[in-house]
């Protein structure tokens, strides 16, 4: 039976180096069940990578990752099973270009869920609803927009009903007037409760939706709080720093 635990991830000292750069120094975060977290920093500071260890597509050199109690950083875990319980979306929407936007989450769903494929087809369904877009299920991804391929890719990741919800960047590759759909839907599923952390470098966006942020600088967490303490009053020199170059 897998733990139970008050945190739906903790991230216990993670390390992760690639060759002589390490890129992740000792990384400690909680994250409650139902809280939305913004990981802010400078591009190299280590956000990407912070997400891709905690959907095990990255090895971690030491330190362990617990996803409701259960210690995911061992060896000996099935890595398939872990994220099948983990949605995440990246900058490109990865979206398979000969499959129309229905299949492309019902596929997902069949091989990583091993659901029926009429159970699989509704909830696709359903999660497109959800998204707004259930009137463009028979279209290719080609036919829709960068800010609706992303929605679809959204969709995939919380069709399942994972747990926990990994956002990297998801408006870096839009065009200004397609981000704000994008955040739109993401401002929504915090308010229905769902458990994200999500790499951006929309500072408005965070401050207004995240419960907390957290600032990295050279793959460590140097301040963490809420939104007001973190953009209102930084404490640490180097978040100062940032925030004075990108805004608040």
């Amino acid at each position: 039976m897998t733990p139970r635990s008050a945190s739906a991830l903790e991230l216990e000292g993670i390390r992760k180096r690639y060759g002589e750069r390490d890129v992740l120094r000792g990384v400690d975060l909680d994250v409650r069940p139902h809280e939305v977290i913004a990981l802010i920093g400078a591009s190299g500071s280590g956000k990407s990578t912070l997400l891709k260890t905690i959907d095990l597509l990255e090895p971690i050199d030491d330190g362990r990752i617990l996803l409701d109690g259960e210690d995911v950083s061992d060896p000996r875990v099935d890595a398939d099973r872990v994220r099948a319980r983990i949605g995440i979306v990246f900058q490109g929407y990865n979206l398979f270009p000969h499959q129309r936007v229905l299949d492309n989450i019902a596929r997902s769903l069949r091989v990583v869920h091993h659901l029926p494929r009429a159970e699989a087809r509704d909830r696709a369904l359903a999660a497109l609803d959800r998204v707004g877009l259930a009137d463009f299920a028979g279209h290719y991804p080609d036919r829709l927009s960068g800010g609706q391929q992303q929605r679809v890719a959204i969709a995939r990741a919380v069709a399942a009903g994972q747990s926990l919800l990994l956002l990297d960047e998801v408006t870096s590759a839009l065009d200004p007037e397609l981000v704000g759909e994008v955040l739109a839907l993401i401002r929504e599923l915090g308010r229905d409760g769902a458990t994200i952390l999500m790499a951006t470098h929309e500072m408005a966006f965070a401050r207004e939706v995240a419960d907390r942020i957290a600032f990295l600088h050279d793959g460590q967490i140097h301040e963490i709080g809420t939104p007001d303490e973190v953009f209102g009053d930084p404490q640490r020199a180097r978040t100062r720093e940032f925030l004075s170059r990108v805004g608040r």
